[in-house]
C-alpha cells in the first residue's frame, strides 16, 4: 500500500475514534439550549487548544524545511497534517459540530459566533498573505523552498491564526455576556 494513502487511512482512522468517543460518551440528558450553551463554552476552550495542536505537529516538519526525505514516514507525517488541516479548515467554514443535531447546531450558530468566525476567517487570511509575501521574499535571498513547503508554511501560519482569534472572540463573547 501506498504510504500516502497509509498515512490517510491512519488518519482518517483517528477521526472514527474520535466520532465514536463523541458519540458514544455518557452525557447528562440536556435540553437543546443549555447542550448549545455547553458546546459553545466547550468550543470557546478547545479552539487556542486546537491551534496549539496543530502548531505542535509542525515543529518536526518546520525544524527540517527543505531537507525532506521522500519516505514512508514523512509521508504518513504529511498525510496527517493534510487530514488535520482540512478538518480545521472545514469546521472553520462551517457550524461545526457536525455530529449534533441540527437543533443543537442552528443555536450554536447565533449572529455573534458567526461575526466572530468571519472575523477569525479575515485574521486567518491575512496572516496566510503574510507568510506568502514572506516566503516570497526569502525566495529573493537565495533561499530554496519547493512549492510544497512554501504551502505548508503558509497553511501553518493562517490556519492557527483563524483558530485563536475565533476562540479569543468567542471566549470574550461568553464573559462579557
Amino acid at each position: 500500500m501506498d504510504s500516502y494513502l497509509m498515512g490517510l487511512g491512519v488518519g482518517v482512522a483517528a477521526g472514527v475514534v474520535v466520532v465514536a468517543i463523541v458519540k458514544w460518551r455518557a452525557v447528562k440528558s440536556m435540553s437543546v439550549a443549555e447542550k448549545a450553551e455547553y458546546l459553545s463554552k466547550r468550543r470557546a476552550r478547545m479552539l487556542p487548544a486546537l491551534a496549539v495542536i496543530f502548531l505542535s505537529q509542525q515543529a518536526a516538519f518546520l525544524s527540517n524545511l527543505g531537507a525532506q526525505e521522500e519516505t514512508s514516514a514523512y509521508a504518513a507525517k504529511v498525510s496527517a497534517w493534510l487530514v488535520l488541516s482540512i478538518v480545521i479548515l472545514a469546521a472553520l467554514a462551517t457550524k461545526g459540530f457536525w455530529l449534533e443535531p441540527k437543533a443543537v447546531r442552528d443555536l450554536i450558530d447565533d449572529e455573534n459566533t458567526r461575526a466572530n468566525r468571519n472575523d477569525a476567517m479575515r485574521w486567518g487570511f491575512l496572516f496566510s498573505m503574510a507568510a506568502a509575501i514572506s516566503v516570497y521574499a526569502l525566495t529573493l535571498f537565495d533561499v530554496q523552498l519547493s512549492a510544497r513547503d512554501a504551502v505548508h508554511l503558509v497553511l501553518t501560519i493562517g490556519i492557527p491564526a483563524a483558530l485563536i482569534r475565533w476562540g479569543y472572540l468567542e471566549r470574550r463573547a461568553h464573559r462579557d455576556g
